[in-house]
């Protein structure tokens, strides 16, 4: 680009050859028609010199005895009038502008002479000629009253459409009519037809380019609600009538789809900002809001407000919120996750909620291609487990196909379904704890009645698509679709192992839920703890575990004070969340007695985990140790007589082999003894005779 600076003290002609230069460069990187779009550039910067020259002349025959030579004065422009002729079809810019802001003729001219500052070198002479003082060469409102014709006093006032949008600064001066008048330098930008966004919203606004925008193709539940909400604004003529339009949902992604959508249809441009960065001084936000309404008018756009960084305790944002959605006058989309408590008359709020299964399904069909055909019913498994949005979908195709051509040996749906696990899991990551297994159905020992159930439970996980979907259960309603199950019994009978084989069998991530950072002393933050964990859950399918869930799911109690109403509300939160979530729940307690009997009603699969038999434990011992660990004459009848749970025998084995690999022998029986002692003393038992009297050491 060429800066105004090079075109000081250039003769006029010059000046005309380096604007339309710099237009040209400008027009030749429009994605518009290079001809039209350059023919329009050309035209438009002949228009507003035209208007220079008009005004130019306007204060010279206005001012008797100038003191100004003849030849500097273009003798083709000394009848200039307006309005001046053009043959654009699109109505130049400096005419847009006066219609945009309503301006007066005399407002107009006021404006011009600002322009004709920053575009003739000899205004200045001029300006001091006409004001007869060499110290004020420049735009002056008493300069303005005195030569423009039709001049309006209204000029000194703040409601003033150049005062009030800030088309033109005024420098402060101890007298007003005499302070120096210069043009923003975003409206002289745009009276040149050259894009500037305004630099006191360049750092907090940005545009979204619609045009080259990854030509989404917003699925029909998300093109209704856009065609409805673009209908909704095209009745309103006036952008200032338009409705605040709130948009929350769990994907910032797909509100902002819907947005660029209804701009598209409206012909609009879209800009995004944050709501946590607004201005929190109420002045500021005042001045900023007109900057941006002004440029809504130039641009012909709509501002879409972040608000998923916002926390909605944040008194401050929460009034900046309101004071911006009561005094906009422009179109203004608010996405959030959650709906935002703001109240104003104009207002309309919507939901945006995820594709429903169908629309999954048929976005997994259009992003595989021809590969979807080779995956025999894959993507019904995918889109049962997984809740993805569109462009998460879009995103793991994209990711399984590059991973698949560089390493073709892999079976493509399970490069497939592992990519769409890593898309999710960072969602959970934040707020629960991630546990890796590999455990299998051989690594737990359970009576035939327990790992009955727990198959019946991956059963219903893996078939959930086939019922809720196509066999039409979901279809009576969204309760009871939750898949939920409760793992009582003592510490160490292989509850939370009985988790980690179910995971592992459906090929799922298992997260621990930390109940001490999710349980509050703070009225309403155990709720939304709980809202953040299943709304990420389901994205990704989890399976989520509530280690010790007494804690958390307790018995609701007769309420006797606000303490008491709120956390019987946290109870039937969860219910209500457990009951909607499409995934797989675990609960695991010590105490069943304590869990409330609305859970124990409410859920799906109870299993009672009793202490390990003698049998039962030296099943456990037999499989306790991997393949790699070396071992030597392990009497595994002897070892199942250690009266101790499943946990402890662990415990004891992983111990063991410390001490065996210390002393560099394979595991024996007397490292076991040792190591059994050790983890006795630590659950405050003492070996009995029975136990180890006829061990070999």
């Amino acid at each position: 680009m060429l800066s105004w600076t090079l075109c000081q003290g250039k003769p006029r002609f010059l000046l005309k050859i380096l604007l339309v230069a710099q237009l040209i460069i400008v027009g030749g990187a429009n994605t518009m028609n290079a001809t039209i779009t350059q023919e329009w550039y050309d035209n438009n910067l002949q228009h507003l010199l035209a208007a220079t020259d008009y005004i130019r002349n306007v204060i010279i025959n206005e001012v008797e005895d100038i003191d100004i030579e003849l030849d500097e004065v273009d003798p083709q422009t000394q009848n200039i009038q307006f309005p001046i002729t053009t043959s654009l079809s699109i109505t130049p810019a400096l005419e847009q502008l006066c219609i945009t802001f309503d301006l007066s003729e005399f407002e107009r001219d006021v404006l011009l002479m600002c322009v004709a500052m920053e575009l003739d070198r000899n205004f200045e002479d001029l300006c001091a000629n006409a004001q007869d003082n060499s110290y004020l060469n420049y735009p002056t409102l008493s300069l303005a009253l005195a030569v423009l014709p039709q001049p309006l006093w209204r000029i000194l006032s703040g409601d003033c459409p150049l005062h009030y949008w800030q088309l033109v600064e005024v420098s402060p001066s101890e007298t007003l009519t005499k302070s120096r008048l210069k043009i923003d330098k975003s409206i002289l930008c745009y009276l040149l037809g050259e894009a500037h966004l305004d630099e006191q919203l360049r750092d907090l606004v940005k545009p979204i380019n619609i045009k080259n925008k990854q030509q989404i193709h917003l699925q029909p539940s998300h093109q209704n609600l856009a065609e409805q909400l673009a209908n909704l604004w095209s009745v309103e003529s006036n952008n200032s009538a338009s409705p605040v339009i709130q948009l929350f949902g769990q994907e910032l992604t797909a509100i902002t789809n819907i947005a660029a959508e209804i701009c598209s249809q409206l012909g609009c441009n879209l800009y995004v900002t944050k709501a946590h960065r607004l201005p929190l001084n109420a002045n500021h936000l005042t001045q900023w809001q007109r900057r941006w309404e002004r440029e809504a008018k130039l641009s012909n756009s709509v501002l879409l407000l972040d608000c998923y960084q916002f926390s909605g305790e944040d008194v401050a944002v929460v009034a900046t919120l309101e004071q911006l959605v009561d005094n906009i006058k422009s179109r203004l989309i608010i996405a959030g996750r959650d709906r935002l408590p703001l109240t104003q008359y104009n207002f309309i709020t919507r939901e945006v909620l995820s594709l429903s299964k169908s629309e999954q399904y048929a976005v997994w069909e259009e992003n595989l291609g021809t590969k979807a055909a080779e995956l025999n019913g894959h993507i019904e498994k995918l889109v049962s487990h997984f809740n993805l949005s569109q462009v998460a979908i879009e995103s793991a195709c994209a990711e399984a196909f590059n991973t698949f051509k560089a390493e073709s040996k892999n079976n493509f749906a399970k490069v497939l379904w592992h990519s769409c696990r890593s898309l999710a899991r960072p969602q959970l990551d934040d707020l629960a704890q991630h546990i890796r297994s590999s455990a299998t159905w051989d690594d737990l020992i359970l009576p035939e009645e327990q790992s009955q159930t727990l198959r019946e439970m991956v059963a219903h996980v893996r078939q959930r698509m086939k019922v809720y979907e196509k066999w039409g259960f979901a279809s009576k309603g969204g309760r009871g679709l939750g898949i939920s199950a409760l793992l009582a019994g003592a510490s160490g009978t292989g509850k939370t192992l009985s988790a980690e084989v179910v995971a592992n069998e459906l090929n799922l991530d298992l997260y621990r839920i930390d109940l001490s950072s999710v349980v509050s002393k703070y009225i309403g933050e155990t709720e939304k703890n709980l809202r953040r964990i299943f709304d990420a859950a389901e994205i990704g399918g989890a399976v989520l575990l509530f280690d010790e869930a007494d804690a958390l799911f307790g018995k609701r109690t007769q309420v006797k004070d606000s303490h008491d109403r709120h956390a019987n509300i946290e109870v039937s939160y969860l219910l209500q969340r457990m009951e909607a979530y499409q995934g797989l729940v675990v609960l695991t307690t010590n105490l069943k007695e304590s869990i409330d009997t609305a859970f124990l009603r409410r859920i799906r699969f109870i299993l009672n985990y009793s202490f390990p038999d003698v049998n039962e434990r030296t099943a456990i011992w037999r499989r306790i140790f991997p393949p790699g660990v070396p071992t030597q004459d392990l009497d595994y009848e002897q070892l199942g007589k250690l009266n101790v749970s499943g946990g402890n025998i662990r415990n004891i084995a992983l111990n063991a082999a410390f001490l065996a690999a210390d002393a560099n022998q394979p595991v024996m029986m007397k490292h076991i003894r040792i190591a059994a002692d050790t983890e006795y003393r630590k659950i405050g038992k003492v070996l009995t005779d029975n136990e180890v009297k006829n061990w070999v050491l």
